[in-house]
């Protein structure tokens, strides 16, 4: 009985944990054959507040946090450290100028593909979790439903091998 009643309650404990971070809305852009790079983008959602400080993904060598900002006159794309999650509140990575940004693809990405992520997060409290979630890679000609930015070079469109012509 006290096997029972333990697996019970460390089921719920683990349920519970689960659920505190949600991600939502993912999605990427499938890739053209050759394409080294990827933008994923992604609602996160933590019911307490964090600091989403990594990502990882099986399907490229590196992946990275990235911010969008419009300095002199250009888009540039800088990597940075940590993204912050405020306790309740859904942070639009797309629209609020951050990605998640996949280099060195080791395979092209096709339309209907789920990719596979892993998120970092660093609670206030100094504890880490990582949270797993899936992104549906989308055609090739598809746009997010919320622009996340205007770039001359990509045009809104095809952001193809954005990742080399973007100034870090």
């Amino acid at each position: 009985m006290r096997k029972v009643l333990f697996a019970v309650l460390f089921g719920l404990t683990f349920a519970a944990q689960a659920a505190d971070v949600e991600v939502s809305q993912a999605w990427t852009r499938a890739t053209a054959p050759g394409q080294d790079s990827a933008m994923v983008q992604a609602v996160i959602t933590s019911k307490q507040a964090a600091e989403l400080v990594g990502v990882s993904c099986k399907c490229a060598d590196t992946a990275e946090l990235h911010s969008m900002v419009h300095e002199g006159g250009m888009m540039k794309m800088r990597q940075v450290e940590a993204i912050d999650l405020p306790a309740g509140t859904a942070v639009d990575l797309g629209a609020a100028g951050y990605h998640l940004m996949l280099i060195g693809l080791k395979q092209q990405i096709k339309e209907g593909q789920q990719i596979e992520l892993m998120l970092t997060l660093r609670h206030k409290n100094g504890k880490t979790k990582n949270v797993k979630f899936k992104a549906p890679a989308k055609a090739l000609n598809a746009s997010a439903s919320k622009p996340m930015h205007d770039m001359p070079a990509a045009g809104g469109h095809d952001m193809g091998n954005m990742h080399q012509h973007m100034q870090h």
